[in-house]
Order: structure tokens, then C-alpha cells, then sequence
């Protein structure tokens, strides 16, 4: 069966805008957003950027003279306004092109709350309220030095990190481990023909249909660009060469749409596995990658290892 999700950065057609945008005014909590709030960037330009929302209104658009720029084509000149009436916190798009969006939904108007995820094009703020503004703003640079702002899932540094922790284990305890590279096959037509935003959704839904297949103690990362990578710890090769060919079918069968456009996806994985005890972190990825090459070589949509 299709995975679709609902997606924030979602172009709308024009002349059908009214008709699907969804108001959503969420309820507000026991202890509503008051002067000290923020918004931080945490995928786009200007990462870990904080703009603070204390003033009574702010304009956010491409315009140079928006209180907070985004210049980017899939932004509008203007586009939103956050409104502080002291007691909340309102976004209202300004009828934009592309919409805006919280926490995946397409808004008219919505009361912003502590954690929430406001997307206009291909930036991603996340919103910060409370008591203690510094404090939380400082645990979101943390969370940004391991999680990617698009995917939410583990980002490059964390993945080596993890990967040197659970080779020095497995060397030491003599355990299993084993590693999957994979990337999205023909990932530059896709940003090509149906433009960057759905690439960027083709990277997230890729990222949340993975996480929920995966076990708690495995860890799931985007490595760069498209491609992403699965540490397996006391997995052998047989097992993870398995789960890879699970992954690939799995991609393959899931409906990716943007827009009203089905975009079809598949993926091409390396795997490899703890093979000497003199296995190193950068050894073990560059056997992978070369067998993720391998797979590309024989046809794509398909597993090597």
C-alpha cells in the first residue's frame, strides 16, 4: 500500500488556492506564547539564525524590505505575518503563491505554539516560546549539531559518531555490525522536472517511510544530498542484505506525490558488514559506497553487497 503524506513547502495551483487551503487555528495551551518568543532557522539559509517575534507584527517574504527576508523564488514578496497580541502568537498568510505551512498543514491562519515547524519555501523555522528563551534556543543549536532540518532524522556528523562508537564495540565484543549506504536513483530529473520543493518533499517522506521500519537502536542519518545511511548494529550481512532488499521494495511501492503529481521513486543500497578487526570508519563507509556504485552499475532499484 502507498505512504502519502501531507507535506510543508507544498506549491498550490493558482486558480484552485481557495479552494484547498486549510485554516487550522489550534487550540491554545494553559500557558499561551507571551513576548518572549523566536523564531530559529533550522533548514536554509542562515542556519541557527534567530529572529525574535517580540515586536506587535512582523512580515516575512522575499521582499527586501520584510522584517525577515527569505529570497527565494518560491517565496512571495510578502507572504506571512506573525501578529504578537501579548497573550498569542498568530502566523496569517498573506496569500502567498506556495502557501504557508505548520507542522506539514497548509494555514490561513493558525496560534503558534512552543515546538511548532513553520515552513515557507524551502525554509524551515521552528518556534520558541517560554520562561527561558535562551536556554531553549541554545537546546535547538544542540539538536541542529546532530538532526537534519529537512529530514529530522540524524545528520552526517551524528552518523559518523555513531558509526566509530559501534565499530569500536563490535570490534571489541566481537559482534556484529553491519552498514547500509543507499540514494535516491535519478534524484536531479526529479528536481528537474518537478522542481526543487518536490524534491525536497521526495527527501522527507523517503526519510519518515525508512524511520518507521527501523529498530530503536539502529540509527538512520542523511549522509549528503540524497543519500542517506542505516548503522545496523549486531546485524551480519545476511540479515542487513535482507533489510536492504526490504527498503528497496518498500521504496518502489510507495505513492510520492507532489502537487497532483505521482513521482515515482527508487533507491539503489550498498551494504556491508564488519569483516577485520582493523576495520576503520572510513574503510567500512568506503566499501559500502562502492558497492552502492556497484548496484547503481547494474541497473539501479536493486541491492549490492
Amino acid at each position: 500500500m502507498g505512504v502519502v503524506l501531507r507535506w510543508p513547502g507544498q506549491p498550490v495551483d493558482e486558480p484552485n488556492r481557495h479552494k484547498t487551503v486549510v485554516t487550522v487555528i489550534s487550540k491554545i495551551s494553559a500557558k499561551p506564547a507571551g513576548k518572549q518568543a523566536c523564531l530559529v532557522v533550522i533548514y536554509g539559509i542562515d542556519l541557527g539564525r534567530r529572529h525574535s517575534v517580540d515586536g506587535a507584527a512582523i512580515v516575512l517574504g522575499r521582499s527586501s524590505k520584510a522584517d525577515v527576508q527569505i529570497d527565494q523564488e518560491s517565496v512571495s514578496r510578502n507572504h506571512a505575518r506573525i501578529i504578537n497580541t501579548g497573550k498569542s502568537i498568530i502566523l496569517r498568510d498573506l496569500g502567498s503563491t506556495n502557501g504557508t505551512f505548520v507542522n506539514d498543514e497548509l494555514i490561513d491562519e493558525y496560534v503558534l505554539r512552543d515546538g511548532d515547524f513553520v515552513k515557507i519555501g524551502r525554509t524551515i523555522f521552528k518556534f520558541l516560546t517560554g520562561s527561558n528563551i535562551e536556554n531553549a534556543y541554545h537546546e535547538e543549536i544542540y539538536r541542529l549539531t546532530t538532526v537534519d532540518g529537512l529530514t529530522q532524522i540524524f545528520n552526517k556528523r551524528y552518523f559518523v559518531e555513531s558509526l566509530e562508537r559501534e565499530l569500536s564495540r563490535a570490534q571489541r565484543y566481537r559482534r556484529a555490525l553491519s552498514l547500509i549506504l543507499f540514494d535516491i536513483d535519478h534524484f536531479k530529473l526529479i528536481n528537474d522536472r518537478h522542481g526543487h520543493l518536490a524534491g525536497d518533499q521526495v527527501l522527507r517522506q523517503l526519510a519518515a517511510v525508512v524511520k518507521a521500519r527501523i529498530r530503536r537502536e539502529d540509527v538512520l542519518a542523511r549522509y549528503g544530498g540524497e543519500e542517506f545511511a542505516i548503522v545496523l548494529p549486531e546485524i551480519d550481512r545476511a540479515n542487513a542484505l535482507v533489510f536492504a532488499e526490504k527498503v528497496c521494495r518498500l521504496i518502489e511501492q510507495t505513492q510520492f506525490k507532489f502537487e497532483q503529481n505521482v513521482i515515482p521513486v527508487t533507491v539503489s543500497l550498498g551494504v556491508t558488514a564488519n569483516e577485520a578487526a582493523s576495520d576503520g570508519p572510513e574503510s567500512f563507509i568506503k566499501r559500502a559506497d562502492e558497492r552502492l556504485y556497484e548496484a547503481k552499475g547494474q541497473g539501479r532499484n536493486r541491492v549490492a553487497g
